[in-house]
Parts: structure tokens; C-alpha cells; sequence
């Protein structure tokens, strides 16, 4: 199971002391990969201004030798409204906010680039192309896509193919356990939600994942004061949620674990992003690499509804 460490509210939310603690920590405990981007987080920052997560993990791989061998690194351009990416996906626009990611990242190439946020003003064949070559001048070694609907990930991966380009084999959206009302807003306009066309295009192509983010609800499933949002507000959740308390206690693992570990440990590749600040939730979300669910777990879990 990887547990990606999700790093939002590295620099904002949290200082550079407690992010250098939570990465070392990460890397201790066998982490694998850091999911960053470029805006994050800007709307948290007195200057309007993101890459302040990038800094900090750069700042990080500078002053703990070996640790760039030691894990990989995913980042995002292309957010529509930052700054730095004012025209989206365009091929100036990207080709500016990679290099810029770079040097924040203080590193000469990331693990995953990923285009953030969608832009239909743009060519699909124009990001495309960019992100292409992102890849063939060794820059990048793969590439995803967050926030976009399947059938614009299939004509994106389409188009590499019938340029020679490496296309998208990665897609990131918003996934968890409890599932929300379909056409109730979420609190976070910019989310978009995985849904049935996301699994079955993933069962279709073998050679993509998903990377599953707010996957542990802003702390929903544990804290009383992080209400579920107003989406979540129906039958289906308290069946879920007495399923999911059942399961925990015969794993002797916490709701948030149980949760991780069915999103990472079904039939589909998914691999779970978890926004840490603290050291107990490092230590929490790591943890659910042992909880391992046997198959009538994953079914009267998958059950309830």
C-alpha cells in the first residue's frame, strides 16, 4: 500500500520547522511520494502568491542528502486564477510554471507532473504536446491529469499516442468512503468527484491510476469539530459509517485507517493522498499499511450504502 504524504499546507498552515519534522518523519517510516503544486497554497499566504509547499520541500531535499533518491516528487501547473498560470494550460503557461516549479523544488526533474486544473480555451493537442515534451527532455518522467472528466483524459491520451508523446497515466480527483449527494455542491468549488465513468474507464485502462485526494474528509470521520459537509447529509452515510465502525473494531484500527486501507487495497489501483500537519497523523496514516481487510470486510463495507 503507498500512502501518498499530501503537502498543501506546507509553508502555510504549517511552518518550515513542523514540515521539515512531518517529512522526515515520512521518509522515516518508508514514504514513498510527496504530492505538492505549484498554487498551493496561495489563498493561505498574505501575498495572494502560491509555491510556498514547493519552497519548503525544496528547501527539505537541500539539507537532507540522499533523500532525493529516496522518494518522489508530484506537482501540478496549470491551476486557472494563480498568478503564475494566468492562461491555464497553454504552452507558455506551462513551460513557465514547470521551470518555476523546478527551481522552487530545487531538484532537476519530478517523479509525476500533473496538469491541475482543466482549460477548454486552450488545444488539447497544445498541452499535450507541452507536457510531451516535459517528459522527452527528462523533466518529468510521468504525467497526470487532476479535476478533468474521463472522456477528456481518453481524447488527451488519444492525441499522445498518434504524436509519439507520453500521455496521462495518472488522474487525480476527489474519493473517499463516505460518498456525497450527486448535484449537492461541496464547500470546495474546485473538487471534482470521481464517479462511476472514473472506475470504469480505469477498469478499461490498465495503465492508469487513481490518486484519490481529501480522501479522510478535512478529518470528518474522527473530529467533532470538522463537521461533514452538507453533501454528505443523508441515509447512506450513517450505514456506511456503522459499517466502517464495525470493521474498525474487529482490525483494532481507527475509522481513518480502515478507510485508507479500502481505498488502496481493492481491485483498482488507487493510491490515497493524506494532508498531514501533525505527527499523529503521520504515524495514523502509515499505520494503515497493516490493517489489511479480508474479503467479507471489503464486501460489507462496499455493501452498505
Amino acid at each position: 500500500m503507498t500512502i501518498v504524504l499530501g503537502a498543501l499546507a506546507f509553508g502555510t498552515r504549517i511552518d518550515e520547522a513542523q514540515s521539515f519534522d512531518l517529512l522526515d518523519q515520512y521518509l522515516d517510516l518508508g514514504g514513498e511520494w510527496i504530492d505538492t503544486a505549484d498554487n498551493y497554497a496561495f489563498w493561505l499566504h498574505p501575498s495572494r502568491l502560491g509555491g510556498q509547499s514547493e519552497t519548503v520541500i525544496g528547501r527539505w531535499l537541500s539539507k537532507r542528502p540522499g533523500a532525493r533518491a529516496r522518494v518522489r516528487i508530484s506537482t501540478k501547473g496549470g491551476a486557472m486564477g494563480f498568478p503564475d498560470n494566468a492562461d491555464g494550460l497553454s504552452a507558455g503557461a506551462l513551460t513557465a510554471a514547470f521551470a518555476a516549479s523546478l527551481e522552487r523544488l530545487q531538484t532537476d526533474r519530478v517523479d509525476l507532473y500533473w496538469a491541475h486544473i482543466e482549460d477548454r480555451s486552450v488545444p488539447l493537442l497544445e498541452t499535450v504536446t507541452t507536457l510531451g515534451g516535459f517528459v522527452a527532455d527528462g523533466r518529468a518522467a510521468r504525467l497526470g491529469v487532476s479535476n478533468h472528466p474521463s472522456w477528456r483524459v481518453a481524447l488527451a491520451r488519444h492525441l499522445a499516442s498518434g504524436h509519439g508523446l507520453t500521455g496521462y497515466s495518472a488522474i487525480q480527483l476527489r474519493w473517499s468512503y463516505l460518498q456525497p449527494l450527486p448535484g449537492v455542491g461541496l464547500p470546495q468549488s474546485a473538487h471534482v468527484h470521481a464517479g462511476p465513468e472514473t472506475f470504469d474507464f480505469l477498469r478499461a485502462h490498465e495503465d492508469v491510476e487513481l490518486w484519490a485526494y481529501n480522501t479522510l474528509l478535512d478529518g470528518g470521520y474522527t473530529r467533532a469539530d470538522r463537521p461533514l459537509p452538507d453533501a454528505y447529509d443523508h441515509p447512506g452515510t450513517a450505514r456506511r459509517l456503522a459499517v466502517l465502525d464495525e470493521v474498525a473494531a474487529e482490525t483494532g484500527a481507527t475509522r481513518n485507517q480502515v478507510v485508507l486501507s479500502w481505498l488502496s487495497g481493492g481491485p483498482l489501483p488507487i493510491l490515497p493522498i493524506v494532508g498531514m500537519t501533525t505527527a499523529a497523523q503521520v504515524t495514523e496514516a502509515m499505520g494503515a499499511r497493516d490493517v489489511v481487510l479480508t474479503a467479507e470486510q471489503r464486501a460489507r463495507l462496499d455493501r452498505a450504502a
